[in-house]
């Protein structure tokens, strides 16, 4: 009996089953009737007149930010006018016509980097045989010239009217006057190095004016396929600063999307052809930690090019926001200090040094290995490489080059406590140890004899280092050998990369493997001349190691990275150390003393400093006259400060400046603007004590 009784309560809730699918059944047969049947001929014209179209929305880049969080790159939100090929239905010509008409009352720019002068007579704006060694912005205009005549079928000598020609040709260009054939040239060609297609947008202009969307909006029926839309706009706050450290944001290059493997590694990454990436400096080095994650957002079109619909398919997520090393104002400090001291240089200088015209400081914590300040002169601002590239690029005095990270220089006497230091170690002689310079060397048959400034008679290492006695480091650097002492400046930084995010030219270090080396090198070798080169800011590296006695960081600017929402630390970079030197006879200590008793007892500008400071400077000669049979010596120095527990080390050189102790005198007010905030009243006038 009970499982009958179990039967009937359960069979209320069967038929209230049965009766639930029914109605669901009904339900859905009358919306297929609805669809199929009643309002079938609309929802077919609907499917065969709509088209959808896959759109990428931006993510904000990340921000990039001295060590107090002051803005160095930032975004703004602007708007962007954009083609979309499967929307446009009038001629393209005269449409890219209207839209340039539009942006020239507004006084806006748009997107055309073909490297042809924008009014008559047309030239090309960059000289194909210009070195561009060292000058990854000159050498990529230079590949983009040589691909553009590629593409038109034109050999190298081709003259820029000749390549327009056959672009107004290709392009249908012939009824328009030859100042709209290369406005409209220009375009169609940069159209296609963004791979303007049924997939892919071409961005025509960005941060446009509100003016210049309105006008648009207003012609949306005779411009169709012209969309406007937001965009996040790279922006630089102050643009001069550190501009040839940040880089710049651009398109990736068409040369570049070319290369098979190229294209893939960066499809696997989420690029498209049309992507924003950074290019050279910071923002291309840290451009994974940069990028944001794009979001997608589908859009329904109608045949006459109204919206139907649209939806966000994900969301975008901005990139992390980089924290630099750099205290801003101090590098904006440094920076004048180097350009005012240069210019100074040039009208008041005695004799050699009015031809001073450009040179370099670094700044480094001791302790991290952290740039505090990179300085270069001269530069440009970012506002001047994106406006007037064609200036920089033929400016002889070459402002796109960084000279603190990619010009490797011949050291001079700076190289000094190498040899110093490498004798010391190992043995060749103690501190107190001395040997007798009596000015001529002639210990090295079958070679010119060289000299020292003076006769210094008995010296040992810590006066050798004061006098910068040449004698006594040819006679320690002959004990040792050229490669002995070569190899071991490569520990102390010199002649290798440091570890810098940006690019780095690694120098060279004079050794027996040398195709033109004779033994006569290990002498002039030894005080920082012949083939030996190295940058400034390896110099900078070398001196911090030196006041580390002997630990050497790897020199970076970027301090960790935070979370662009939540502000958050996600990664710190601790100081990372990259060699330790042992040191069991107090070989630093005696160097660090030396280069001490330089800066009380040899040089004008840095005695009485209230700080004790440890300097070399170098003087190196370079065989190199002016006009006027005047020989032309660089000035190269490098201190660290307070010598008994340094903070910071300093690297300067000065091109053309006649000597290294006319360095000490910038590096003096470097020294008053980080201790002091520029405002030592004991040190004298910038430039006051080398100019009278």
């Amino acid at each position: 009996m009970k499982p009958k009784n179990h039967t009937k309560r359960l069979l209320p809730r069967i038929w209230a089953m049965v009766g639930f699918c029914a109605v669901v059944m009904i339900v859905f047969i009358m919306q297929l009737v609805n669809l199929q049947l009643v309002n079938g001929e609309y929802y077919l014209g609907l499917s065969q007149n709509t088209k959808t179209y896959r759109f990428g929305i931006e993510a904000a880049r990340g921000e990039i930010v001295d060590k107090n969080g002051r803005s160095i790159a930032t975004n703004v939100t602007t708007h962007k006018v954009e083609l979309s090929k499967g929307m446009m239905t009038g001629d393209l010509n005269e449409t890219l016509k209207e839209l340039v008409e539009i942006l020239q009352a507004s006084g806006e720019s748009w997107n055309d980097t073909l490297p042809i002068t924008t009014q008559q007579p047309f030239a090309f704006t960059v000289d194909l045989t210009a070195d561009s060694t060292g000058n990854a912005t000159l050498a990529r205009q230079q590949n983009k010239l040589r691909k553009l005549k590629t593409d038109f079928g034109k050999q190298s000598y081709a003259t820029a009217d000749e390549v327009l020609e056959s672009m107004v040709e290709k392009y249908e260009l012939e009824e328009y006057d030859p100042q709209w054939q290369r406005i409209l040239a220009g375009i169609r060609y940069q159209m296609e190095l963004d791979g303007f297609g049924e997939m892919y947008n071409f961005t025509l202009a960005t941060d446009v004016s509100m003016k210049t969307v309105s006008t648009i909006k207003e012609r949306s029926l005779s411009l169709t396929g012209v969309e406007i839309s937001e965009s996040s706009q790279r922006v630089y706050p102050d643009s001069s600063l550190l501009a040839n450290v940040i880089g710049s944001i651009g398109p990736i290059y068409a040369e570049d999307w070319a290369d098979p493997d190229y294209k893939k590694e960066m499809q696997d990454k989420g690029y498209e052809m049309n992507s924003l990436i950074g290019h050279g400096g910071l923002e291309e080095a840290l451009e994974d930690a940069l990028r944001g994650q794009d979001g997608v957002k589908m859009v329904e079109y109608g045949k006459d090019g109204t919206i139907h619909n649209s939806w966000v398919q994900e969301e975008p997520a901005p990139g992390k926001t980089a924290v630099l090393t750099i205290d801003s104002e101090f590098q904006k400090q440094v920076d004048s200090l180097l350009a005012n001291y240069i210019q100074t240089m040039q009208t008041n200088a005695p004799g050699k040094g009015r031809e001073c015209n450009s040179g370099a400081a670094v700044v480094l914590g001791v302790k991290t290995g952290g740039v505090l300040a990179l300085s270069t002169y001269p530069t440009y601002t970012t506002d001047q490489l994106r406006n007037d590239f064609e200036s920089l690029a033929n400016d002889p005095n070459s402002p796109l080059l960084n000279r603190a990270t990619q010009q490797a220089y011949m050291p001079g006497s700076i190289f000094k406590p190498v040899v110093g230091l490498k004798g010391l170690l190992d043995g060749v002689m103690t501190p107190t140890s001395t040997v007798n310079c009596v000015r001529q060397y002639n210990l090295i048959s079958g070679m010119n004899p060289p000299k020292c400034l003076s006769s210094h008679g008995p010296i040992s290492i810590y006066r050798a280092l004061e006098q910068s006695c040449n004698w006594y480091f040819y006679d320690v650097g002959r004990r040792l050998g050229i490669d002995n002492f070569g190899e071991f400046a490569k520990r102390l930084g010199l002649g290798i990369e440091t570890g810098l995010e940006i690019g780095e030219a690694e120098g060279h270090i004079t050794s027996s493997s040398d195709s033109d080396y004779t033994y006569g090198y290990v002498l002039m070798s030894a005080i920082g001349q012949q083939n030996t080169k190295i940058t400034p800011v390896q110099m900078a590296t070398y001196a911090a190691t030196i006041a580390n006695k002997g630990v050497r960081y790897k020199t970076h600017m970027v301090a960790g990275y935070r979370d662009s929402n939540t502000g958050e630390l996600l990664e710190s970079f601790d100081a990372q150390v990259e060699d330790v030197i042992e040191d069991n006879v107090g070989a630093f200590d005696a160097v660090t003393q030396g280069m001490v008793q330089m800066a009380q007892n040899n040089s004008a500008a840095l005695r009485g400093y209230p700080i004790t400071l440890a300097a070399k400077t170098g003087t190196p000669e370079r065989g190199i006259t002016n006009e006027y049979g005047i020989d032309l010596y660089h000035g190269t120095s490098i201190l660290f400060a307070p010598a008994e527990d340094p903070e910071i080390a300093i690297a300067i050189v000065l091109e053309n400046a006649g000597s290294g102790s006319s360095t000490l005198y910038l590096a003096r007010s470097i020294l008053d603007a980080y201790f002091f905030g520029g405002n030592d009243s004991t040190a004298p006038q910038q430039a006051g004590v080398l100019l009278e």
